[in-house]
C-alpha cells in the first residue's frame, strides 16, 4: 500500500506569511522563507506556497517570492498556486524551481487553459484546488475572489474527470483555521470517488486525521495553521498516527536539529 502524505502549508498574504481564519482574518507569522524552512527540516513530505492575494489582484506568481525560497537548498518538494493565469505563468512557476503547482481561479476563468498547461507539463505537475462548503445537504464551490458559492459545474467535474489534474485540493474554507473542524462530507460526498483527494482545512486533531486518511480516495493531509504552534508538529503527528498509513518521520541532519526537541 502507498503510503500518504502530510503536507505543510505556508499561507502568504502581503508578502508574509498569514495564519488564516477562514481566509477572512488573519494574523501575521513573519517571513515566508522562515515557516517554509521549517517544514523541510522537521520532515514534510511536500511544501504548499498559496499565495492568496495574486489571483484578487489579477497579477502574476509571486517570483521575487520563489527565487528566495529556491535559494534555501531545499531538500522537500514544493508545490505552488497563487496568481496562475495561463500556460506561461505555469511554466514560469516551474522554472523558479516549484515541482507542481495548484490553480484555482483558472478553474472558474479557463479550464481550456487548464488542459493547456497540463499538457505542456504533464498532469502530474497540475493540482486542482476546489475550496467546498457542506451547505443543506449539497456541495458548495467558493470563489475567493468575490466571496460568493455556486454549485460544481459540469465543466469542472469533467475536467476533473478526464485526468489532466493529477489531484484535488479539497478545501474545506468555512472551518479553515478552527480546530477539529474538517467537515468529512466534503470527501464522502464528492462526485468521484476514484480521484485522489488532498484534504485541507481544520485539520488539527491526530484522531481526526487517522479518521480521514482511512478514507481510500485521500492521498495527502494538508496542515497551515496547526504546525505553527509547536516544535517539530510534523513529527508529533506522524509518531501519533499509524506508520502503516503516514510515510514514515524523519529529520533533514543538514540543520543539525535534534530530535529530542
Amino acid at each position: 500500500m502507498l503510503k500518504k502524505r502530510l503536507i505543510g502549508v505556508v499561507t502568504v498574504k502581503d508578502g508574509w506569511a498569514v495564519q488564516s481564519f477562514g481566509y477572512q482574518r488573519y494574523l501575521p507569522l513573519g517571513k515566508p522563507e522562515c515557516l517554509i524552512k521549517n517544514l523541510d527540516r522537521w520532515g514534510a513530505d511536500e511544501i504548499l506556497i498559496q499565495v492568496i492575494d495574486r489571483s484578487n489582484q489579477k497579477i502574476e506568481p509571486d517570483f521575487p517570492l520563489l527565487e528566495s525560497i529556491g535559494k534555501l537548498g531545499l531538500s522537500t518538494p514544493l508545490i505552488y498556486g497563487g496568481g496562475i493565469r495561463n500556460v506561461a505563468d505555469g511554466v514560469k512557476v516551474i522554472q523558479y524551481g516549484a515541482d507542481r503547482l495548484v490553480v484555482d481561479a483558472l478553474l472558474h476563468d479557463d479550464l481550456q487553459e487548464v488542459q493547456f498547461l497540463s499538457e505542456r507539463l504533464g498532469a502530474q505537475a497540475v493540482i486542482a484546488s476546489v475550496p467546498l462548503s457542506w451547505q443543506d445537504g449539497r456541495l458548495e464551490w467558493f470563489d475567493y475572489r468575490t466571496q460568493t458559492k455556486m454549485a460544481i459545474t459540469n465543466q469542472l467535474l469533467t475536467t476533473v474527470q478526464s485526468g489532466i489534474i493529477s489531484e484535488i485540493l479539497i478545501s474545506d474554507w468555512f472551518h479553515e483555521g478552527q480546530v477539529n473542524s474538517f467537515e468529512a462530507n466534503l470527501v464522502k460526498n464528492f462526485p468521484f470517488q476514484n480521484i485522489p483527494i488532498i484534504a485541507f482545512g481544520g485539520l488539527s486533531e491526530p484522531a481526526q486525521i487517522g479518521k480521514l486518511l482511512v478514507e481510500p480516495n485521500i492521498v495527502a493531509i494538508a496542515i497551515g495553521n496547526f504546525l505553527n504552534y509547536q516544535e517539530q508538529a510534523i513529527q508529533k503527528y506522524k509518531q501519533a498516527i499509524a506508520f502503516e498509513q503516514f510515510r514514515s518521520p524523519t529529520y533533514a541532519s543538514k540543520y543539525s536539529l535534534s530530535t529530542n526537541a
